[in-house]
């Protein structure tokens, strides 16, 4: 099992109290699954997500990515696994603004220490992968919204992570980009990442293999449908 959390809490305190942001979560997620988390504003989906992707540790409940347990490491070691295995995709793009779609694919291979041109290489390889070679020079501000998101989907890629960890990749996009957007979403699940993606649009949970539901923490329908 790619994914396997078990009891998994996160607790915030906001002065005196306590809020239980996510609330004793059971979850397994296998290799090459394709998974939307819906719910409410507040229901904990982005809390969740940031726990899969160790970008936050949980204050109670184990988690563990490709058998080994992750829940209890220290910063170092939850960065080398975000490198490593995990790519993600913001709603924003976070790309930097003034460096061009090419340099922005390669800001993961700076980080993993690879030469110049093995980085040029594997970046380009990257954005041919979303269709934007021809676009490899331009800036983010010289870029639609759909081509500023297919060069962050490229960057996650680039480090070729076994999930790909996507929040809200259409809520900046008019329905006709974010249908060309999932569509290149789909192609990357066919290569064979897992993906979990945050939506609030149905349309767009409906391109998943599975549809987890939250609400107040806690998972409240788990259904494959595809």
């Amino acid at each position: 099992m790619l994914i396997r959390v078990k009891g998994i809490k996160k607790i915030y305190e906001v002065g005196i109290q306590k809020i239980e942001a996510v609330a004793g979560v059971d979850l397994e997620i296998g290799e090459n699954e394709y998974v939307s988390v819906m719910g409410p504003s507040g229901s904990g989906k982005s809390t969740l997500m940031n726990i899969l992707g160790c970008l936050d540790t949980p204050s109670e409940g184990e988690y563990y990515l490709n058998g080994a347990e992750v829940s209890n490491l220290n910063d170092d070691k939850l960065a080398y696994i975000r490198n490593s295995e995990i790519g993600f995709v913001f709603q924003t793009f976070n790309l930097l603004p003034r460096a061009n779609a090419l340099q922005n694919v390669e800001l993961p291979l700076v980080y993993a220490g690879l030469s110049t041109g093995e980085r040029k290489k594997i970046a380009m390889e990257a954005l041919d992968s979303v269709g934007l070679v021809d676009r490899a020079t331009h800036r983010p501000n010289e870029l639609s919204g759909g081509q500023r998101q297919r060069v962050a989907i490229a960057r996650a890629l680039v480090n070729k992570p076994s999930i790909i960890l996507a929040d809200e990749p259409t809520g900046n996009l008019d329905s006709k980009t974010g249908e060309e957007l999932m569509a290149v979403f789909n192609k990357i699940h066919k290569s064979g990442n897992t993906i979990i993606m945050v939506t609030h649009e149905e349309d767009v949970a409906r391109h998943s293999m599975r549809i987890l539901r939250l609400r107040d923490g806690k998972i409240e329908s788990d259904k494959n449908i595809n």
